[in-house]
């Protein structure tokens, strides 16, 4: 594998089986970091792990719960311990793969206590035990995984919308606190990323992935690398000056008047319900 911009470096993501975290475990590799491949999808996270040791990158996999403080605080140890310091953790698991859309005060306390659970508090003790750890590498830098959902609200999406712009908020504070320290912290709010997951939907469905590629200005809808790439930015030497950022990377979606968007979606989602009822978001 070639000589790349985190050679050196250590890093955790979490989420990191597949789709938008698969990627970006992938993408640190291939840039020199050493990476924690964590999930509670065991096989799925040892699959990606072996895939970047083929291809001439280190890393591991580890089976945690991120929604649990005890599953946090294993990753964090692992990947100190395993190599002996820690530079890079990319906060990118959620639990509710598919929120049914359901009015906001019909939404059961267990489903948003789940949501917050892994979506949120995951990272604040993410970075309760990665601080001393960052601190005595002379920095570090953290990537919280947002969306265009914490910066426009869509009908019966209570739990994602507000968890996600929590992040925003989160990713603020802490980067204001360890400033200080070397810790840079930012947020990437991701588009529609056909993951693996969501393209086996799209594939029975593939009108209605045009449909939604023609709402972007891109005229395309995102793939993983997309976001992965912006992760490793993040976390190269080329964004030291960038710290307290809500990077969106949408393919131009949120820039556009939204009245006139959501008037085509709504009346796109009326005329083909049929299709979009296995849609996860």
């Amino acid at each position: 594998m070639p000589m790349g911009r985190l050679v050196g470096r250590v890093a955790i993501v979490t989420g990191a089986a597949t789709g938008i975290g698969g990627a970006t475990a992938r993408r640190l590799a291939e840039e020199g970091a050493r990476v924690l491949v964590v999930d509670v999808d065991t096989s799925g996270a040892q699959a990606n792990a072996a895939k970047i040791q083929a291809d001439g990158g280190t890393a591991e996999a580890l089976h945690a719960d991120v929604g649990t403080e005890a599953g946090v605080q294993a990753m964090i140890e692992e990947a100190s311990q395993k190599w002996g310091r820690l530079d890079i953790i990319v906060n990118n698991a959620y639990a509710v793969g598919r929120i049914e859309r359901t009015e906001s005060a019909k939404v059961p306390e267990a489903v948003w206590d789940l949501g917050f659970d892994v979506g949120l508090k995951s990272m604040f003790r993410a970075a309760r035990f990665a601080v001393p750890h960052l601190r005595r590498a002379g920095g570090g830098s953290i990537v919280n995984m947002s969306s265009v959902h914490a910066l426009l609200a869509e009908p019966g999406q209570l739990v994602y919308e507000t968890l996600k712009a929590g992040v925003i908020s989160l990713t603020r504070q802490l980067a204001v606190e360890y400033g200080p320290d070397g810790i840079r912290v930012n947020a990437i709010c991701p588009g529609h990323i056909v993951t693996e997951r969501i393209a086996e939907g799209w594939r029975a469905h593939p009108e209605t992935l045009r449909f939604f590629a023609e709402q972007y200005p891109l005229r395309r809808t995102g793939q993983p690398n997309d976001i992965a790439n912006a992760v490793v930015f993040l976390c190269s030497e080329e964004a030291s000056f960038i710290t307290g950022q809500a990077l969106v990377v949408d393919g131009g979606l949120s820039v556009q008047l939204q009245e006139h968007l959501g008037v085509r979606l709504a009346r796109y989602a009326q005329e083909h319900a049929d299709s979009l009822t296995w849609f996860p978001f």
